[in-house]
């Protein structure tokens, strides 16, 4: 086995140690680095040899499991669907509000690092049907602020949603409230 082969098994086994622990702490802010690492049964640098820190391998374990959630046939049947622009949005972004609320420990355990650090200048996925939707009708600089809000906007919602559940009487676990959320955001914030 080469150097690169037994760098990704200490891979995997960090985020699948970080999975678990985070499905089962009750709070998911509290998974130490020195939990992450026994659990993986290996030394608690490897995670930030890996990964550079341990919020990045929390954002990591998440990415993983986002992304085999979106190959999933339904994102098959809208992204080869000859559906507007806008109603791709919707249809998109509530296969990603599902996949939030689902994994709502994660999505604890992520949104600073996503609502404060990410990198701006990588591409939403949203960009390009916001450009779609306005079909030069809004400038790129216009469009990237639009797909921004609408990701961040999400990210905020779902990690307050107890609180939304509370003081709005709107249920994120319920998926015709979470539908009326994700279709009311995108009709606010693409005008017709």
């Amino acid at each position: 086995m080469n150097k690169d082969e037994k760098l990704q098994i200490t891979k995997d086994k960090l985020m699948d140690a970080t999975l678990y622990l985070m499905e089962n702490m009750e709070d998911p802010l509290k998974v130490t680095s020195r939990e992450i690492a026994a659990r993986a049964e290996v030394q608690p640098a490897m995670i930030n040899y890996c990964f550079g820190s341990r919020e990045d391998l929390i954002n990591a374990t998440f990415q993983k499991q986002y992304f085999s959630f979106l190959r999933e046939e339904e994102v098959e049947k809208i992204l080869s669907s000859d559906l507007a622009p806008k109603e791709v949005l919707k249809r998109l972004h509530l296969i990603v509000a599902r996949c939030l609320v689902q994994n709502h420990k994660f999505t604890q355990a992520i949104s600073a690092l996503v609502l404060f650090k990410r990198d701006l200048s990588q591409e939403a996925f949203s960009l390009r049907y916001v450009k779609a939707h306005y079909n030069g009708r809004k400038t790129d600089k216009e469009c990237k602020f639009i797909a921004y809000e609408l990701s961040a906007m999400m990210q905020l919602i779902i990690y307050r949603k107890d609180d939304i559940k509370r003081d709005f009487g709107i249920d994120l676990d319920n998926e015709k409230d979470l539908k009326h959320y994700i279709d009311m955001r995108i009709d606010l914030l693409l005008e017709d």
